[in-house]
């Protein structure tokens, strides 16, 4: 029994086979909590079933990393040289989702190096602020912020129709892009919005599709961020 290959090993391992199993299954559980917090909090069509996987992934192979690193500066060098293959392609849309890999990549180490409860208070504490500040909508400029865009003929009628009809219904209005067509009759017209307390978009939208001359409109609503 003295001469048992497993015994020796284990021996010579920096975590026991108890503490590597508890490692992993809380950096797996952390890993999926962070995961759901990102799926609920989420906005915008950026969303990735792949992303979602891939922070619990990052959570539990940062534990194994750092069990397999323990102390030894050589292994750290050594894993170091092996990762620095790997290239990360996918592009990161939303900047909130580069914290999310870093909350992921923290619980992984905190739970791979035994270090269960900063992981258990700073997944409490990441989940509560993340969950709270969604609610909020912390960070949104205006909550009645859209983009305007339609097709205005000029042959069909006056510009001063459409902008007595968005001074109309407008806060505030700025014209952002007017791009005409090859033979001039027609421009594209593009305006950033802020309604009135009082006025709908459905309302808004309705009036400036019925005025002559415009077609093709379409309202955006700019709740927080927007690519124009």
């Amino acid at each position: 029994m003295g001469n048992n290959p497993f015994l020796q090993l284990t021996s010579q391992m920096a975590y026991s086979p108890i503490s590597i199993i508890i490692n992993i299954v809380l950096a797996i559980i952390l890993g999926l909590i962070v995961a759901w917090v990102y799926r609920y909090t989420h906005k915008g069509l950026s969303y990735s079933q792949s992303f979602v996987l891939t922070l619990v992934f990052v959570s539990t192979v940062v534990a194994s990393v750092m069990m397999i690193i323990g102390n030894s500066l050589a292994r750290a060098f050594a894993l170091v040289g092996a990762l620095s293959i790997i290239r990360f392609r996918t592009v990161v849309k939303d900047t909130k989702d580069t914290a999310f890999v870093f909350f992921a990549l923290a619980v992984g180490m905190a739970s791979g190096t035994g270090n269960y409860f900063i992981a258990l208070v700073t997944t409490v504490a990441f989940c509560i602020l993340a969950v709270v500040l969604y609610h909020l909508n912390f960070g949104a400029l205006y909550k009645s912020e859209f983009i305007l865009r339609f097709l205005f003929d000029r042959d069909g009628g006056g510009e001063d129709d459409y902008v007595g009809a968005i001074k109309k219904y407008s806060k505030r209005s700025n014209l952002l892009h007017v791009e005409p067509s090859g033979d001039g009759r027609y421009i594209t017209v593009t305006y950033d919005i802020i309604l009135k307390d009082d006025a709908t978009s459905g309302s808004f939208s309705s009036e400036i599709d019925s005025l002559a001359g415009v077609s093709e409109v379409t309202l955006i609503a700019s709740k927080s961020d927007i690519d124009f």
